[in-house]
């Protein structure tokens, strides 16, 4: 954080007292050694002829580059200095975003963040409330707010705090429904050029006509080579930042009452630790907030009480069309939509607005609910693409007209609970009555690669054991307050870690034979309990029937159920002693999770030595073919003709086969898999790598937001399926149990690609079609080239197919 003016003030302060403080320090409250200074408000250090704005944003809508375009408008159309700086939360496109702009007269000497703006922009409606948006704002500043209700509703819906600060400044507040007119447009959830053209009307930096003009030769150079339809869009969204509105500040602001302040249901550490740090405060905890986690100790499922509210539009059921398949629930990268089993009796005490289906075939029993968490949802559309019911079971509506669905949501979850009515292991729609646990991560709206992981956990997350690498599934996998990763209602779940980018995979491993080694020490103590203890015979025959089937994972959990509660009223020095050890009982299942910049470049050492250990440690890949945390750089996995940052004009290297590479080991389970394309495949490898006593690893092809998808990350499960129908991408597994049957352990899962369908394919994506704009004859080649790669990749794997094993 930067260091404030107000901040030097109170060192000076502090020098000018009679006793200083002799050591201090500065930006945090230390209310347990004293040594912090007090600091007074914030203090503007710009001149007056300068302006400072703040712009608060969504990850991904826009705002960010509206204000670079902005800051170069300012600075290439008149003589101000310029500075522009922007700040990130760590969530994923759909994370908060700010932007900090001042210009004027003179140089600027400020530091980066703006902390006492003249103006702010809010483009987001869900942040009223949750943020505390003016604050340091100037006297006679401007607020200007994208707002989806009307002039009326919008006065109710601004909190008492703002109502005050706006009456007692003098605040010009200004609101446009930039929702609306975006969606009206075209343009999607895409509101910055509306919003930008709004802050020039309102904000007389430059006159308003001046900025029309830069605005649209700014969209002509952006967007001038997709086509006119777009330029026109855009044209028309700077048009339309013209319909602001002026909400006149009520007298009666000035003593806005504060509702009266429910008491909270929350968690003592989400109430006075996390819920802070999301509304952007955990600069002001103070030290002995942390009094008692001097280890660096985080509760888990921490995002369930995130409630963002993000998405402009979520999905409503429409309960009469459902077929009940769940195939929703399976491929949402958020876990937000989930089936729940109610009896007639919960359906009745639900709150209002639930809805249900009559349960079928084994569930004609219970009551059907599908139901939506809409404060959770991130509005990516995957649920209502992939239906497959003839008529749509899910419609995407927006957001404040789903809002009574979250009550319901809460009640389902709570009291209706995951019932364990059906087994599980069975097949894709079973799996989706378990609860996810791994839920509303950070990550971007439409991720590929989260619903592998939500996936896993359903099936194994109350004894997983996760090494994950550094990289995208670790920054939305924990990063503080928001912890994704939950327990079930008998508390258990994943453990999990973020090692290093390159030792992930020895990290793991090094899990791995640690519990190996808890658990022979517990079988030590029982056999020598057997032989020599004056314990109960039903203990010893516990002991024994653990020792026998201490690798079976169900069988594991059948007799330490039994066992625990046995040992724990037995005196004897041996059930003593399993007691401390008694996480170890259950057999673990240990996985490495990352994606393909660690396990494919920069990990790949350490992923190989652990395959080739033998150990039975599960890995699970997630491929997008490119180093997407870290802005979209060229790795092994990119393919032919794709263009990323070190492949400016095209990768012209094959991407590595790395599936291929891990079967010559021929004692490692592999697959290569795309949920969108086959649910049941995917189901299938993750139940087989589980079982497999042995290396396994799965490689999931992972649509990611720096593809640049034609239609959006809504569209990256039909992007799965359609890479494996024209051959991009294909579904195989290498299960080397059943050479020991003298069978081939080969099996092409995916059928003839329609190869007709892959030009197209590629056609969809900016990657590719970038390279065509910038390089059109290079493109035509290194396409065909991409091709043909893709040909021969699946010629290899035809070859495995035919061949003859014996035992």
């Amino acid at each position: 954080k930067d260091t404030t003016p107000s901040q030097i003030v109170a060192v000076y302060d502090n020098l000018a007292q009679n006793e200083p403080k002799n050591r201090f320090t500065l930006g945090i409250v230390d209310d347990v050694t004293f040594t912090s200074l007090p600091v007074g408000e914030e203090i503007s250090m710009s001149p007056a002829t300068t302006l400072e704005a703040r712009f608060i944003g969504l990850g991904s809508d826009g705002t960010v580059g509206a204000n670079k375009n902005s800051i170069k408008i300012i600075g290439s159309a008149t003589e101000k200095y310029c500075q522009a700086y922007f700040a990130y939360d760590s969530k994923k496109s759909g994370g908060y975003t700010s932007s900090h702009l001042r210009f004027g007269d003179t140089p600027i000497n400020s530091t980066y963040l703006v902390t006492t703006p003249n103006f702010v922009a809010c483009h987001v409606p869900s942040y009223i409330g949750k943020y505390d948006l003016l604050s340091g704002m100037k006297d006679n500043g401007t607020f200007l707010l994208n707002s989806v209700w009307d002039v009326e509703t919008t006065k109710k819906n601004i909190p008492a705090d703002m109502k005050r600060y706006m009456a007692k400044h003098n605040i010009n507040f200004y609101i446009i429904n930039a929702t609306k007119l975006a969606a009206d447009l075209g343009l999607g959830s895409r509101t910055n050029t509306i919003m930008q053209s709004a802050f020039f009307k309102v904000a007389d930096v430059i006159p308003y006509d001046v900025a029309v003009v830069q605005m649209k030769k700014a969209i002509y150079k952006s967007y001038g080579n997709k086509g006119e339809d777009i330029v026109n869009k855009n044209y028309s969204a700077v048009e339309a930042g013209e319909d602001v509105i002026k909400i006149e500040i009520p007298a009666d602001w000035a003593t806005a009452q504060d509702e009266t302040r429910k008491s909270s249901e929350l968690p003592e550490f989400i109430e006075n630790v996390c819920s802070p740090i999301n509304a952007l405060q955990g600069d002001s905890l103070p030290v002995s907030a942390f009094t008692g986690r001097e280890d660096g100790t985080w509760d888990v499922g921490t995002s369930q009480y995130e409630k963002r509210g993000i998405a402009a539009f979520v999905p409503e059921w429409q309960s009469e069309n459902c077929i009940q398949c769940n195939q929703c629930a399976y491929i949402c990268p958020h876990a937000a939509i989930r089936p729940f089993l109610p009896t007639q009796q919960e359906v009745d005490a639900a709150p209002a607005g639930v809805r249900s289906a009559d349960g079928k075939a084994a569930l004609k029993e219970y009551k059907f609910v599908m139901q939506i968490s809409p404060l959770d949802c991130t509005g990516c559309g995957n649920c209502a693409n992939i239906c497959p019911a003839p008529k749509k079971a899910l419609v995407m509506n927006p957001l404040e007209s789903q809002l009574d669905q979250q009550p319901v949501f809460d009640y389902m979850h709570k009291n209706v609970g995951y019932k364990e009515v059906v087994d599980k292991m069975a097949n894709v729609k079973n799996s989706q009555f378990s609860q996810p646990l791994f839920e509303f991560s950070g990550a971007c709206s439409g991720c590929g690669e989260t619903p592998y992981i939500k996936i896993i956990t359903q099936l194994y997350g109350d004894r997983m054991m996760i090494a994950n690498a550094t990289g995208c599934s670790s920054i939305y996998g924990g990063s503080a307050p928001s912890t994704p990763y939950c327990t079930n209602a008998k508390g258990h779940g994943p453990s999990w870690a973020n090692s290093l980018f390159e030792d992930n995979a020895e990290f793991g491993l090094g899990m791995k034979v640690a519990v190996d080694n808890f658990r022979q020490r517990i079988k030590a103590i029982m056999q020598e309990a057997i032989d020599k203890a004056d314990t109960s015979n039903e203990i010893k025959m516990l002991f024994g029937e653990w020792i026998n089937n201490m690798e079976d994972s169900a069988s594991s959990v059948e007799v330490s159920n039994k066992l625990i509660p046995l040992m724990e009223k037995c005196n004897c020095s041996y059930c003593k002693e399993i007691i401390k050890l008694k996480q170890y009982l259950i057999k673990k299942s240990v996985w490495v999770f990352g994606g393909d910049g660690w396990a494919y470049d920069i990990g790949y050492g350490g992923l190989d030595h652990v395959m080739a250990s033998g150990e039975n440690v599960n890995v699970l890949v997630m491929d997008t073919e490119i180093y997407s945390n870290t802005g979209g750089q060229s790795s092994k996995a990119t393919p032919v003709g794709a263009v990323a940052k070190f492949a400016s004009a095209g990768k012209r290297i094959r991407k590595k086969d790395l599936g291929a590479m891990m079967m010559t080991y021929g004692y490692v389970y592999v697959a290569q898999v795309a949920v969108g394309a086959s649910h049941s495949q995917y189901f299938k490898a993750i139940s087989e790598a589980e079982a497999f006593d042995g290396p396994s690893i799965i490689i999931a092809y992972s649509p990611c937001i720096n593809h640049g998808i034609k239609g959006g990350m809504g569209m990256s499960q039909m992007r799965e399926k359609e890479a494996v129908e024209c051959g991009y991408w294909h579904l195989w597994r290498f299960n080397p149990e059943l050479i020991e049957k003298g069978e081939n352990p080969f099996q092409m899962d995916s059928k003839e690609p329609n190869w007709d369908k892959f030009q197209p394919f590629i056609g969809a994506e900016v990657r590719y079609t970038s390279l065509q704009k910038a390089f059109p004859e290079q493109a035509g080649e290194l396409f065909s080239a991409s091709e043909d790669d893709a040909k021969w990749r699946y010629n290899s794997y035809l070859r495995y197919a035919d061949m003859k094993y014996n035992k």
